[in-house]
């Protein structure tokens, strides 16, 4: 991979490499907690920005105990009921999961599960635990299904030979089921956004999936994560030029939480997509994270501010 970033950018937290003042989002309200399940995956993806794999133990397991402080924390916040999102890894691999999700429901919070809905999650004390939620809790459980394209050639090319039909049938499981089910894919094909949906709308008539794939909050079309790309750093004038407001941007209104291999506890980040970087580790407490966060990483530029994405409902 060819690094075409430009060294001197993304050093400072306060300036850019042009000696500009770097934009930064405050906290406003807490809309999302995430809870990074572990980075465990099923499947290596080619890309995967957070290197999830069958070997991945960065971030270990995140049990009941790591997470009954920060629903504390919420409803101490007064926050009222909030998003709580769960990614990975793959989080079916989690033995906790069924509990984890319990925990998040009974305090009337709604809960995004983001995976790739393969083996993991097509395990029958999985599905039984799932219908049993669902059953008790209905549209308060959404299923983000990771779909990279509606293609099998290229879907396979990013998650490995044969995972688009394991991918169905954990799809085909779910909607069968009456779950509400979205798919997150990926804007790293050459076709248009418009190309991209017409796409994936033939495979959900296809496949008789109830998904709207002309609603961008059923179907997410997240920008690709490119390292090796360059992008502009952002200044504190790049609102008013770009017209976006900084409390649009995720870390104005969710944290993560995660589980280090080798930590007694949790921590909570910036985001979901800065979790290699420490500067963008806010501390042990919901409290803890709620200052500024200094736009500082070329993810904050290429994926939320530029490509206008969220990683939310």
């Amino acid at each position: 991979m060819t690094v075409i970033i430009d060294p001197a950018k993304f050093k400072d937290p306060r300036v850019t490499a042009k000696g500009e003042r770097r934009a930064s989002v405050y906290f406003k309200t807490l809309t999302t907690l995430w809870l990074n399940s572990g980075s465990l995956c099923n499947i290596e993806c080619a890309n995967c920005y957070i290197k999830s794999s069958p070997t991945a133990d960065h971030f270990i397991y995140i049990t009941p105990e790591d997470v009954a402080p920060f629903l504390d924390e919420i409803d101490e916040m007064g926050q009222g009921p909030i998003e709580i999102g769960v990614t990975g890894g793959e989080p079916y691999l989690n033995p906790h999961m069924m509990t984890l999700s319990e925990m998040v429901l009974s305090r009337g919070h709604s809960l995004l599960m983001l995976t790739n809905a393969m083996k993991p999650m097509m395990r029958p004390r999985v599905q039984a635990g799932l219908l049993d939620l669902q059953a008790r809790y209905k549209d308060k459980l959404t299923m983000r299904v990771s779909l990279d394209h509606f293609s099998q050639s290229e879907h396979d090319r990013e998650r490995g030979a044969g995972s688009f039909n394991v991918a169905l049938k954990g799809l085909d499981w779910l909607t069968a089921h009456g779950f509400t089910t979205h798919i997150a894919g990926r804007a790293m094909f050459a076709e248009s956004e418009t190309a991209a949906r017409q796409g994936y709308g033939d495979l959900i008539s296809a496949q008789n999936w109830k998904i709207d794939a002309q609603n961008p909050m059923e179907l997410l079309l997240f920008p690709e994560m490119d390292e090796s790309v360059d992008v502009p750093e952002i200044t504190t004038a790049c609102w008013g030029i770009l017209d976006v407001h900084p409390d649009s941007m995720m870390c104005a209104s969710s944290r993560m939480v995660v589980k280090r291999k080798g930590e007694s506890r949790a921590a909570v980040l910036a985001c979901t997509l800065l979790w290699d970087d420490a500067q963008f580790e806010m501390g042990k407490t919901l409290k803890d994270s709620l200052r500024p966060v200094a736009l500082n990483h070329p993810h904050c530029s290429r994926f939320c501010v530029l490509g206008g994405a969220s990683c939310s409902a």
